[in-house]
């Protein structure tokens, strides 16, 4: 049995001198049974058990390969990147496999953080996603696959003929799919649902809406006359408010005689009228108010 042993083992190992790796070496000559006698001294070698028919048959197929087509759908692109430096730097990423026919890209809710880049051939878009997918571009690794469909700029150079075709079905699918998109949906049934529990909620009193009073205004370049006497010209204001420098120009309202502005051409200059001017018996009588004009 020794002898037998011994010649099994040179038989082994003639097969790894020959250069066959040890785990590829002629799997049917290892697997052969041990010589007789050999049993208790050879471990046994488990056999996987052959494959049914009906399991081969239930395998799920393999998933095909998506269709190339001419332009790319990107994802997972850096959202703080402002869009036309977005557009810029991703046409002159992919300009290095051929022609760039567009760069699309969105800063809103539903297209934020996506692109499509179109090319003039499948292959050459092919070849691009092949490459760059993966690529960290501004620090985020870019998701790529094929679009679904042709680009605008795509059927503009290949099918001009069919473009208005193409068009017209692209702006109607978008229109069908207004009110079915995911986002609107989400945001429609979160807004309906607030309205629901606004509606059984108790009534909040509103805060009444307090002015403040003209007197505690900000400085403004406007000043605002109120109490003027009827008989007030434009000529007599003029005359009394150029007296100070910088003065503009003064509006006399003609519905409604005891009020006017008078503006000068900065907020310091108007406040020196203001002051030496408030109280003013432009008449003789009554006191005109001047206050800031409300910005």
């Amino acid at each position: 049995m020794t002898n037998s042993i011994r010649s099994y083992r040179c038989r082994a190992k003639s097969l790894m001198v020959l250069g066959r790796p040890s785990h590829l070496s002629s799997m049917a000559e290892l697997a052969v049974p041990p010589l007789d006698g050999m049993q208790d001294v050879l471990p046994d070698i488990a056999v996987p058990a052959p494959i049914s028919a009906e399991a081969a048959a239930a395998a799920p197929p393999p998933a095909p390969e998506p269709e190339a087509t001419e332009t790319l759908y990107i994802q997972n692109l850096n959202e703080k990147i402002q869009i036309p430096v977005l557009k810029a730097s991703l046409r002159g990423l992919f300009k290095a496999y051929g022609e760039v026919l567009d760069v699309v890209a969105h800063n809103n809710l539903r297209m934020r953080g996506q692109a499509f880049v179109s090319f003039a051939s499948p292959e050459v878009a092919q070849k691009a996603l092949k490459e760059v997918r993966g690529f960290p571009l501004y620090a985020k690794p870019m998701q790529i696959s094929f679009a679904r469909t042709r680009s605008d700029a795509v059927v503009k150079k290949l099918d001009a003929d069919g473009f208005d075709t193409h068009k017209a079905g692209r702006l109607q699918h978008k229109k069908d799919t207004r009110y079915t998109n995911p986002l609107k949906r989400k945001y429609r049934a979160r807004r309906l649902a607030a309205e629901v529990d606004g509606a059984g909620a108790a009534p909040v009193a509103k805060r009444p809406n307090v002015q403040m009073p003209d007197e505690y205004l900000p400085p403004n370049k406007i000043l605002f006359l109120q109490n003027l006497p009827e008989s007030v010209s434009k000529d007599q204001l003029m005359a009394l408010f150029s007296q100070y420098p910088n003065l503009h120009e003064v509006r006399l309202i003609p519905t409604k005689r005891d009020i006017a502005f008078v503006e000068f051409l900065d907020e310091g200059s108007a406040t020196v009228a203001k002051d030496a001017l408030h109280n003013y018996k432009l008449d003789g009588e009554n006191k005109i108010k001047i206050t800031f004009a409300r910005k």
